[in-house]
């Protein structure tokens, strides 16, 4: 077993930098400068006396000392023998920037650069390094829009794939206070996960965020998760490459819809970390988190002197998990005394314009409101463009805001509905006085999302390890449609009662004893709807005779069952084998429809009753559960014991399941249960 890698902390924090190599290198030592850094600075070059107006060592093993980090700034034919050389003399770590290994063909010069480091950190190839913003410690070969935080300054740690996606974050002008960014490159030693944890032992990281092209290991996510949760540091995730949903020659429905993609979704919703679905969104979220950490709940107050304003945020917030929950009669006569008699007290609240400009008045309202407990309370606010406009009245209405957070110990956002509309300036200067700026009334919701999200997960307990099962011995087989019920009902899965039949007569017979209208079908038939192997809604022998007569030429045998009816809705509950995530459980709106209708919600396993409700309460069709219009509610609960059966069915068979679905589950009346008219199952059978 190989030697675990030395602690990154040399690397990340260095006090002696060595640069090798021409003008990348150059352009390194000259950023160090540029930002101040204050420690030792060491050339090296085997043909030049000086590079970037520094002495120039011939080679690494001339150096003066072990240098705590290196930029190595060669070409890849060389790269190796000089990680090589800084791993003899003892290096803290090295940044490889060079491309032209795995992700170019060069798969066997990744692994001899990675046997050349042995235990020494290495970040790359393929990157740009690294940013410490709070020691000024840029070993970073090009442009970059931040600035230094200082040594007792404080902000978020960045981790991505992409350095030019990188340097694109250091642009923003959105206030983020950046501490470090570090893009992994190839991660041919050191994966996103490693590096994060490393940033996590610095107790000035406020918030942690990822970049994620690939999940470098879902045990080093876990690891991750975990040791952010004990810090308290939430994570956000920008996870890119959505898959297509599938193949079109998947078996199962579930197959098509819980593609690579739904097992990331599921991974992040289970470690409590946030996921941001585009740059902005990402910024936005570590920018509250860094100012206030996860939300206790999704309870938000939001004030406003506009009533289209107000109408903005509505509508924006019916979109999302968020909620603007009314006050109440007490809380609204507090409000109210401190407005102005035409003011509809009411959240959102239009304060109107009646006391702009005036501060103490503006206090007052803004404290009755904020006393009313919500868990972050947002002013609507656009500030006027500097070049054309003044502010005054805004910056009134800003004091009056963050005198009124002081007063009821509130937690508060000033949002801007247009990016745009918030200046840096006013960005950095309402972070300093404990407000979290949002620029963009989407990408503002979206922050706060992140932040309930967060907070919810850190109320729970922290998920048990994903199940990853080694794959079964034997060949995998589909079993038909009566035998997969059959082995379901084994765990508690019910079914309509029925039977199978081999010919028509048989199937008379057996409709016969069932009673009523009955389901036939054609068994070992695969996406039975689109082959037209099932008949519904069967009475008589006639009709049951001319259905089977049909059926009989399709499949292997018939199976005919009770038809169910009073169906509330249906869901569709699957499993699915993940070579990275292990095995995903998918429960969403089933029927035929369901690639179509797209409403589902993948977990990992293991997981238990409160993460299945969790799941329902998630989808679309949820209200439809609930009793929609009159309607009457779904056996919810039942609904949850289906779906623990089925989860109780893959870990019986931890390492056979290939595909399952339950497709549909009719979802009956409440008491009445839950019931699998159709199901799937492809196993492996051992041998």
């Amino acid at each position: 077993m190989a030697a675990p890698i030395a602690p990154l902390n040399r690397l990340l924090r260095p006090r002696s930098v060595a640069v090798i190599g021409g003008a990348a290198a150059a352009r390194v030592a000259e950023q160090c400068e540029r930002m101040g850094f204050d420690g030792e600075i060491w050339p090296v070059h085997p043909t030049r006396a000086q590079v970037a107006g520094r002495t120039a060592h011939r080679c690494v093993e001339a150096l003066p000392g072990a240098p705590d980090a290196a930029f190595v700034g060669v070409n890849r034919n060389v790269a190796v023998d000089t990680v090589s050389a800084l791993a003899a003399v003892g290096a803290g770590g090295a940044i490889c920037y060079a491309a032209g290994f795995l992700e170019a063909g060069g798969a066997d010069l990744q692994e001899e650069l990675v046997a050349a480091a042995a235990q020494m950190p290495l970040i790359g190839p393929n990157c740009y390094g690294l940013i410490n913003f709070l020691d000024g410690v840029p070993l970073w070969p090009d442009q970059h829009g931040g600035k230094r935080l200082g040594a007792d300054g404080r902000g978020v740690a960045i981790v991505m794939q992409s350095s030019n996606v990188a340097i694109s974050v250091t642009m923003q002008r959105r206030g983020l206070p950046i501490a470090y960014m570090v893009t992994a490159g190839n991660q041919a030693q050191l994966g996103l996960s490693q590096l994060a944890l490393a940033l996590l032992e610095d107790d000035r990281v406020s918030a942690l965020g990822l970049h994620v092209e690939a999940f470098d290991s879902i045990a080093g996510m876990e690891a991750l998760a975990s040791q952010a949760r004990a810090r308290h540091v939430p994570v956000v995730a920008l996870k890119v490459g959505r898959s297509a949903a599938g193949s079109a020659a998947a078996l199962s429905h579930t197959a098509s819809i819980a593609g690579a993609d739904a097992g990331a979704e599921a991974l992040l919703s289970r470690l409590g970390v946030a996921r941001a679905h585009g740059l902005a969104d990402f910024v936005e979220a570590l920018k509250f988190l860094h100012a206030h950490g996860p939300l206790r709940g999704r309870r938000i107050g939001s004030l406003s002197c506009s009533g289209g304003e107000a109408g903005l945020m509505a509508d924006a917030v019916a979109n999302t998990r968020l909620s603007l929950p009314a006050l109440t009669s007490e809380q609204a006569a507090a409000v109210a005394a401190t407005t102005h008699p035409l003011v509809h007290v009411a959240n959102p609240l239009d304060y109107h314009t009646f006391s702009w400009g005036d501060e103490a008045a503006l206090t007052a309202t803004f404290s009755a409101f904020a006393a009313a407990g919500f868990d972050a309370n947002v002013l609507v606010l656009d500030v006027p463009r500097a070049d054309r406009c003044d502010d005054a009245d805004w910056q009134v209405t800003a004091r009056a805001f963050e005198q009124a957070l002081r007063h009821a110990n509130a937690t508060g956002a000033v949002l801007a509905t247009l990016a745009e509309n918030m200046p840096e300036s006013w960005a950095e200067a309402l972070l300093a006085r404990g407000i979290a700026p949002l620029c963009g009334l989407d990408e503002g919701l979206a922050a706060l999302e992140a932040a309930a999200l967060v907070g919810a997960a850190w109320q729970r307990p922290a998920a048990p390890p994903a199940m990853a099962p080694a794959l079964a011995a034997g060949a995998p087989v589909v079993l038909d449609e009566a035998e997969a019920k059959a082995r379901l009902r084994r765990f508690g899965v019910a079914t309509p009662a029925g039977g199978v039949a081999r010919d028509a007569d048989a199937a008379v017979a057996l409709a016969a004893t069932l009673g009523g209208a009955v389901v036939m079908k054609a068994l070992g038939v695969a996406h039975k709807t689109e082959q037209g192997a099932v008949r519904i809604g069967l009475r008589g022998a006639a009709q049951v005779h001319a259905a089977a007569q049909a059926l009989l030429p399709l499949g292997d045998g018939l199976l005919v069952e009770r038809h169910v009816d009073a169906v509330v809705w249906e869901l569709i509950v699957g499993l699915k084998r993940d070579a990275q995530f292990g095995i995903l459980l998918t429960v969403g709106s089933g029927g035929v429809l369901v690639e179509l209708a797209g409403d589902s919600v993948t977990l990992l396993l293991p997981t238990n009753a409160e993460a299945v409700r969790d799941a329902l309460a998630a989808l679309r069709c949820a209200p439809l559960l609930r009793g929609y219009r009159g309607q009457p509610a779904g056996d919810v609960e039942a609904a949850v014991a289906a779906i623990l059966a089925v989860v109780n069915f893959a870990a019986a068979h931890p390492g056979a399941v290939e595909e399952l679905d339950v497709n549909p589950l009719a979802v009956l009346p409440q008491g009445q249960g839950a019931m699998a008219l159709d199901a799937l199952v492809r196993i492996r059978e051992g041998r």
